[in-house]
């Protein structure tokens, strides 16, 4: 006697796998799509974009020839991109701001090859970010597992994501990478009115050091500024080149990007772009450039030809709180390393970075090393917290301005 099979209700559909590739490159996408999967967070960050990172490419800044071969991991469903993984296998460690030149120097004396490794950031841009664009959970586990077998493959040493947010961190923890603290000086705004609302909510005596050093200026005939997007000329472009190369060289570096390459940013993100210049007796002795959304600024590259005592500091820092003020600008950020910006108002802030290291008994060294470096960089935020230039918390207004906190974090740190 044959027994009726129970009724069993149809399973939903299953949403497939995305398809995970390494072949396409950033200039085979669409702009639409990859700046739609990037506006994810931060309002769609500039240095995000597709105009940005093809700029760095198509100049040659970040090419196989500079040591920046791109290598992107995309997702894609039915075609359509639904995730990237933006990453470079890079042949040295210049560029990147979390430093691993010791590691590299430790594989060569034990007769082991560091380089070439896998590095997901932007490029000579140490600014905190989504570094695995996609929105589902899954879409960026898969693309973290691709990225950490192209480790486990052996075709590189190790694979490094710089400058994550805090979240992303940890879903890389989760997969076994060891994390990495660093800090950063961030700049926020609860609201001020104008500069003067700003020195006043400093303690004394970095309020009176501010002043002078704005007065001395003024007294030695410096005065500024403020350009934006399509305003900045040809010639313009030219002198900021010749200030940022001049400072590089001055430091005994060489500089990263190219007058190409900034004189396309112009072109294609003209609406992000802020340069500072100062003259002197009516002829420009200095210019920093800026990059700025709705949601924040951040400091990019500085140089001068004439030494003026000060004229960094107001180049780099005042005249881009000003700028925020005016704007309603959430937060500044100042770039990479630089104690000094505490006493200009801009605060620690934790950055964060992920590490694979394929070699096992590296790998367990090097773990053992960034667990008690990030102990000794919160014992550094703590200290640095007490050293507050405030003279007590900034009043918030949140009918002015919305706050960004920043949770976690440049090339020419101006």
């Amino acid at each position: 006697m044959l027994v009726p099979a129970p009724f069993l209700r149809p399973s939903l559909p299953v949403v497939a796998s995305p398809v995970i590739r390494d072949d396409v490159a950033l200039e085979a996408i669409d702009p639409i799509a990859w700046n739609a999967l990037a506006a994810g967070h931060a309002e769609g960050q500039p240095f995000q974009k597709h105009a940005f990172l093809s700029a760095l490419h198509e100049t040659g800044c970040a090419s196989r020839a500079s040591g920046w071969a791109p290598r992107y991991v995309t997702a894609w469903h039915d075609r359509v991109l639904v995730g990237a993984l933006p990453l470079y296998g890079k042949t040295h460690s210049y560029g990147e701001y979390v430093f691993d030149w010791a590691w590299a120097d430790a594989y060569r004396r034990y007769g082991r090859r560091y380089f070439p490794k896998l590095v997901a950031a932007i490029p000579f841009t140490p600014v905190p970010g989504l570094r695995v664009l996609a929105a589902d959970l899954q879409i960026r586990r898969a693309l973290f597992e691709y990225a950490l077998g192209l480790v486990r493959d052996g075709g590189f040493s190790s694979l490094h994501i710089l400058f994550p947010p805090a979240e992303q961190q940890a879903e890389g923890a989760a997969l076994g990478m060891i994390p990495r603290a660093g800090i950063q000086f961030h700049w926020t705004n609860p609201g001020y009115r104008d500069f003067a609302d700003f020195l006043a909510a400093l303690a004394r005596e970095k309020r009176k050091k501010i002043r002078q050093e704005r007065r001395n200026l003024a007294a030695a005939g410096v005065s500024f500024v403020r350009k934006e997007g399509r305003a900045i000329t040809p010639a313009d472009w030219a002198f900021f080149f010749q200030c940022y190369t001049r400072t590089y060289r001055a430091h005994h570096a060489t500089p990263y990007l190219t007058l190409a390459f900034f004189q396309r940013l112009g072109e294609t993100l003209a609406d992000h772009l802020l340069l500072v210049v100062g003259h002197r007796s009516g002829r420009p002795i200095c210019a920093a450039l800026d990059i700025f959304d709705g949601a924040a600024l951040w400091g990019r590259y500085w140089g001068t030809i004439e030494f003026v005592s000060g004229l960094h500091f107001e180049a780099c820092y005042y005249q881009a709180i000003e700028f925020c003020i005016e704007r309603r600008i959430g937060r500044f950020e100042g770039g990479a390393q630089g104690v000094h910006k505490l006493a200009r108002g801009l605060l620690p802030a934790t950055t964060y970075s992920l590490h694979a290291i394929g070699d096992p008994d590296f790998a367990s060294a090097i773990a053992d090393y960034c667990a008690r470096e990030r102990v000794d960089i919160a014992h550094t935020v703590d200290e640095l917290e007490l050293a507050t230039p405030f003279r007590g918390p900034p009043a918030q207004d949140s009918e002015r301005v919305s706050v960004y906190k920043p949770v976690c974090g440049e090339a020419g740190d101006p």
